[in-house]
């Protein structure tokens, strides 16, 4: 028996929608907390299947780890085990953010290379050339990234991508890292100011968190904290595609406007009533969208994950729209299910040309990944009959509560059990 969403499309989304704490910040947050002994809190943690598997992380290393609802309550001894190699590695992309901490506290580490969503290459040449110019050694054997170091040292460090990961990675070792460390072409996404954030309430002294260069001066030791996690700028941009799509009128609370600018005015630009908050802010779209181009950027471009919906909204727009993807060549599978949907999509490399209609058609269609895996779901909103959605514990691991508040919008939204039968 397999879970799958039954989507009925035709409903227009109303009403207001709370949104918890960033899965791309929590889990690093989770693992920032190796870098001191003692007990770290972490609050605002969003009750996904990503969180306990990161527990599961800690705890092979020695951590206590207590979830309690939007708390993590993390207790980290004195003597780390070094190998990150259990069973939960595999199942989350995020999981190798242990590296940094594991050598910048242990001076070596044992990390399994991870899972998590099938949206393409994501290699660690970074991750290992950053902990290199540290002062590590760091290979990959027996399906391990292997790092180990006397002592780590401040290094001048250019990152050839503003990769989040390797500057997470490359940020944790560093904070106990003899000298200063400047990391030039740094990531600046939202999640790596509340990293920053988390490491200096620890004690951490890191410079220039939300620009393109971090200059970190290391310490001897951190300490615990108490920390609460930045809201999730992509599930609050969900629900803004969500009111768009549906010619809905939603209002978003728990996320700062600010990190969204970029999607707000693509919004804008599609015909959709925009009004900010300090906390949130409310989209409402009266007409079918117009047509808008997208082209995917490290921050604060369009961010990859958004790509979907943007594929979804332009599949019933009013005109041709051009989708542009730079980041993950494979995030493009999602428009094969589009398809299955009647949207007049076409890829070519890494750009989508998407001619709306104005409507989808309902039929059976399977996530590839978190975001896909929403995205089918808004489109599906937009489609006659009942659309199937399989494989939704990807979207699991990404939205808490997500049938719960797509209901509480008006959509006719169920989740089921039934055995697929896959088309061909």
């Amino acid at each position: 028996m397999t879970e799958h969403f039954q989507v009925r499309g035709g409903a227009r989304l109303v009403g207001e929608v709370d949104v918890v704490g960033a899965k791309n910040s929590v889990l690093k947050l989770m693992a920032a907390a190796l870098l001191a002994e003692g007990t770290t809190t972490i609050t605002n943690c969003p009750q996904i299947l990503d969180v306990p598997l990161m527990g599961d992380v800690l705890r092979s290393l020695g951590c206590q780890v207590d979830l309690d609802g939007d708390t993590a309550v993390i207790t980290t001894p004195a003597e780390l085990n070094h190998r990150a190699d259990s069973a939960s590695m595999g199942k989350l992309r995020a999981s190798v953010c242990v590296l940094g901490p594991l050598v910048g506290r242990c001076k070596r580490a044992v990390v399994a290379l991870p899972g998590g969503d099938a949206i393409g290459s994501r290699p660690l040449d970074m991750h290992q050339n950053g902990l290199r110019q540290l002062g590590a050694t760091s290979e990959i054997e027996h399906g391990c990234v292997v790092a180990e170091a006397e002592g780590l040292h401040g290094a001048q460090i250019w990152l050839d991508f503003p990769s989040v990961g390797a500057t997470e990675n490359i940020l944790m070792a560093a904070v106990l890292a003899d000298g200063t460390t400047v990391i030039d072409n740094a990531a600046r996404e939202p999640e790596i100011v509340d990293l920053c954030l988390m490491l200096q309430q620890m004690g951490a002294k890191v410079e220039g968190a939300g620009t393109s260069t971090l200059t970190v001066h290391g310490v001897t030791s951190l300490q615990p904290t108490t920390h609460r996690v930045v809201g999730d700028r992509i599930v609050g941009a969900t629900w803004a595609f969500a009111a768009a799509m549906t010619r809905g009128d939603i209002t978003v609370r728990g996320v700062d406007p600010h990190h969204l600018d970029l999607v707000l005015e693509k919004l804008r630009t599609a015909g959709a009533e925009i009004t900010t908050e300090t906390d949130g802010f409310r989209v409402v779209q009266r007409d079918r969208p117009g047509a808008v181009d997208f082209v995917t950027l490290p921050y604060p471009g369009f961010a990859t994950d958004l790509q979907p919906f943007a594929i979804a909204l332009t599949a019933i727009a009013d005109g041709t729209s051009m989708i542009t993807e730079n980041l993950f060549e494979a995030r493009f599978r999602f428009v094969e299910e589009m398809v299955r949907l009647g949207a007049d999509a076409r890829t070519d490399g890494h750009h989508a040309v998407v001619r709306g209609v104005p409507r989808l058609s309902s039929a059976p269609v399977w996530a590839s990944d978190i975001r896909a895996g929403v995205g089918l779901v808004l489109a599906g909103l937009c489609a006659d009959g009942v659309t199937e959605v399989w494989d939704v514990f990807h979207i699991d691991r990404g939205y808490p509560m997500f049938v719960e508040n797509m209901q509480r919008l008006g959509a006719d939204v169920h989740r089921v059990d039934a055995e697929p039968e896959r088309a061909l």
